[in-house]
């Protein structure tokens, strides 16, 4: 199917060129401002990753996330792989090990990994905080980029490692950097779609910037929700609804036709 949107050859090419920008979306409206705006790039989790999503993306780049745990063996991963590529996806986001990464790369998939502070992984690294503060840290971002190169991988999601250590890899890897909180070294800008517009349901990352607060448009419709819910269950109990006008009529004639026809 012919498309307006990039290609891995065009996003490689972009690299070092010029900040691409890029929103993790949660609905199709979502994705749709985000083309309407014009984001380069768009991350959707496979569960939410349909028909519908793909025609509101529009010409955005979508990467598609293969979560990890609800895939676990390397034919988990190929299965959601093959299934999102069918209905559009031009990238795949893969925690999986290097094996499981090299695997699907070998079949053609475009696969993005994932340095620094991978929260499926934060255990390893110290908890949900900065990875890379030190020489010894810094140095395995940097061999962890080499080896997501090594084996295929198109790109890695780069998180909460300090800028000018970025800025040091991205001149050494192939990689197109995708920078959650790692600065202007990387090749994209990423951010949550539920924090650029002010709805972040539990902790709110210290690189998140929030433009609207539709926190509170959503509190205010929520109040609107159980009001409205309210005075239904009001207008049902005290016989105001249904009215006349939400019924459908029948003549006095055939009524009493039909009442005929009853035992």
């Amino acid at each position: 199917m012919k498309h307006n949107r990039m290609t891995i050859a065009d996003l490689r090419a972009q690299k070092g060129k010029q900040q691409m920008t890029m929103l993790f979306v949660e609905s199709p409206d979502e994705a749709a401002a985000a083309s309407a705006a014009g984001i380069d790039l768009l991350s959707i989790i496979s569960p939410r990753w349909n028909a519908e999503m793909r025609e509101a993306a529009g010409n955005c780049f979508v990467q598609v996330g293969l979560l990890y745990g609800d895939n676990a063996t390397y034919e988990d991963y190929l299965r959601s792989a093959f299934s999102g590529m069918k209905i559009g996806g031009d990238a795949f986001y893969c925690a999986g090990s290097l094996d499981t990464i090299r695997k699907l790369s070998a079949e053609g998939i475009p696969v993005v990994g994932h340095v620094g502070l991978v929260p499926a992984r934060a255990t390893w690294t110290g908890g949900f905080k900065a990875v890379g503060k030190t020489a010894d840290t810094a140095i395995d971002v940097y061999n962890q980029c080499k080896s997501l190169e090594e084996v295929g991988a198109v790109g890695a999601e780069i998180e909460v490692v300090p800028s000018r250590v970025t800025e040091e890899i991205a001149k050494r890897t192939s990689l197109v950097l995708l920078s959650m909180g790692a600065g202007t070294g990387g090749d994209a800008q990423y951010l949550f779609s539920e924090d650029v517009l002010g709805y972040t349901r539990v902790h709110r990352p210290r690189h998140a910037k929030v433009y609207r607060n539709f926190r509170a448009e959503y509190d205010r419709l929520q109040l609107e929700r159980i009001a409205a819910f309210s005075e239904f269950r009001k207008d049902v109990e005290t016989g105001v609804y249904p009215e006349d006008k939400h019924l459908v009529p029948i003549d006095d004639a055939e009524l009493n036709a039909f009442i005929k026809l009853l035992p």
